[in-house]
């Protein structure tokens, strides 16, 4: 139900589904059923789930990926998919896709790639994969953030120490609970805080026996900056590490042929591990991680999401070899995305919007207000203005902040971006005469 602040009201107990109770003999009063939580903590974001699950969480997008898209039975602009190469639709792509799908199934290759499951054209993609980020070797992983919660956790151990940027993704994060030695925290993109982290990590290490693993972004997806890949490196000459860093957003849209952030920086021979995603500007399913020839075999059989699981399915590895050649081969759709990139933040910033320090097409929108006006906000763009765009909020960022996140495609027009600006400057005004204060029309958030 909304109130008059806003669009979420408080989650309790009541509004919680029901869960079934174990039989009252076999409690302790000592213990506490390990569910109790779901009923009394459903988290920060998960506490409005009754009000937004639909709408502002789990929306359902419908319709071909592309810049437009139906919600809830509207045709919207659509800012919200990392399509950025605008290959989603790409029809040698989805002939492709129909035709490997149709000749292999989703089956092949049955097990993991250790003991049935692998092929020709899986190491096929891994050779070129290593061409296209000038690498000796890659290995394959069926899904981007599974591979970096277990590369982190295959390459340290209880003796080593992992220095790491304050903005780093949750895969990172994830990755690091699995690590039981010691581990720093440097300042997002603060070099001289990085090195001081280094010394830190350097002491520990010398006294453990141990080494030092650096890991930081690319691109940081949120708020679009690089990382400072280049300067990192340059600290190598100080102090003795290994960088591993997460390119997820970088790979395809950075460099002079799309082969990261350390090509655009010029310092892709000093990354130690790179990461890749299939999730964005390949827009398919899985990732890679090279190395040094050495490095990847360790993965190989030490990397437990890898050894355990399925191999990916042929129908993927054939159609990230099509997108990887498209990627290759039409530079043109990397000229795109960017020239698109480049009309939105200028166009932004000559509207006066705080788009911060961005230098790539990731495009946050800064804004100042509370969760119920980013809720109204939001529901209005959509409702009114035909504009999709992501709504970031509290606990992601500090209170009284929000964000709306922006992703240019290369399928996007100039039109598409006067439009969105125009619009917003409309938005920003309500949002600035209170209009978001006061209680919109409730929409239902279940359908």
């Amino acid at each position: 139900m909304r109130t008059k602040e806003g669009v979420f009201r408080s989650f309790s107990s009541k509004n919680c589904p029901k869960i079934s109770t174990f039989d009252k003999h076999f409690y302790s009063t000592n213990m506490r059923d390990i569910f109790e939580k779901v009923t009394k903590n459903m988290g920060a974001i998960g506490e409005h789930s009754q009000d937004a699950h639909g709408y502002f969480t789990f929306p359902k997008l419908e319709g071909e990926i592309g810049p437009y898209m139906t919600f809830r039975g509207k045709k919207l602009l659509n800012w919200s998919l990392n399509n950025y190469l605008g290959l989603a639709n790409h029809p040698e792509v989805r002939k492709v896709d129909a035709e490997a799908s149709a000749k292999y199934g989703l089956a092949l290759p049955m097990g993991a790639r250790m003991m049935s499951g692998n092929s020709d054209l899986h190491e096929q993609l891994e050779r070129e994969l290593s061409a296209y980020v000038h690498k000796q070797d890659t290995i394959l992983c069926n899904f981007g953030y599974q591979a970096m919660v277990s590369a982190i956790d295959s390459l340290v151990d209880r003796h080593d120490v992992i220095v790491y940027d304050a903005e780093s993704h949750a895969c990172i994060l994830d990755g690091m609970r699995l690590h039981i030695g010691k581990r720093f925290v440097f300042k997002h993109n603060d070099i001289a805080d990085c090195e001081k982290q280094l010394q830190r990590a350097t002491k520990i290490a010398e006294a453990n026996g141990g080494g030092i693993l650096l890991i930081t972004e690319g691109v940081f997806g949120m708020r679009g900056d690089q990382g400072k890949l280049k300067e990192i490196v340059e600290l190598k000459k100080k102090y003795q590490f290994r960088m591993f860093v997460d390119d997820a957003h970088g790979i395809g849209t950075m460099g002079a042929k799309g082969g990261g952030t350390g090509e655009h920086q010029g310092c892709q021979d000093g990354i130690d591990v790179y990461f890749g995603t299939f999730a964005k500007s390949f827009a398919l399913i899985g990732g890679f991680i090279s190395s040094d020839k050495a490095i990847i075999t360790y993965l190989r059989y030490n990397m437990r999401s890898q050894i355990f699981a399925k191999a990916l399915p042929m129908p993927l590895v054939v159609g990230a070899l099509k997108r990887l050649e498209l990627m290759r081969n039409h530079p043109e759709y990397k000229d795109k995305l960017w020239e698109i990139t480049r009309a939105l933040q200028s166009g932004l910033k000559n509207a006066g919007f705080n788009i911060g320090d961005t230098n790539s097409p990731v495009t946050p929108v800064y804004l100042n207000g509370s969760i119920p006006e980013a809720t109204n906000m939001v529901q209005d763009l959509r409702e009114n203005f035909g504009i999709f765009c992501s709504m970031v909020t509290y606990p992601v960022i500090p209170k009284g902040m929000i964000i709306l996140r922006l992703i240019p495609t290369a399928t996007h027009n100039l039109e598409d971006v006067k439009y969105t600006i125009e619009n917003f400057s409309k938005i920003v005004g309500k949002l600035k005469n209170g209009d978001y204060n006061k209680a919109f029309a409730k929409v239902r958030v279940d359908l």
